[in-house]
């Protein structure tokens, strides 16, 4: 099956999986590098709101990403 992109000119499944992870984290940073394009509605908007009040009251609790990625078994 052939994965060509139109916009890439590329067979994406030719790539090895390490660039096809590499391409999307690199599309992504493109996105995260405009945040002003991103929607996010009121819900959203309220949901971390009340997370990031949670974490002013208590910054100690939950866990970091490192501890996150250990426990969910990435990057072992």
């Amino acid at each position: 099956m052939m994965s060509m992109h139109p916009l890439l000119k590329v067979d994406i499944s030719q790539l090895t999986v390490a660039e096809r992870i590499q391409l999307a984290e690199d599309l992504w940073d493109s996105i995260l590098a405009i945040p002003e394009v991103i929607p996010v509605s009121q819900t959203q908007k309220r949901e971390l709101d009340r997370r990031l009040e949670l974490f002013r009251q208590n910054p100690t609790q939950g866990s970091s990403w490192q501890e996150m990625k250990q426990k969910l078994g990435f990057f072992k």
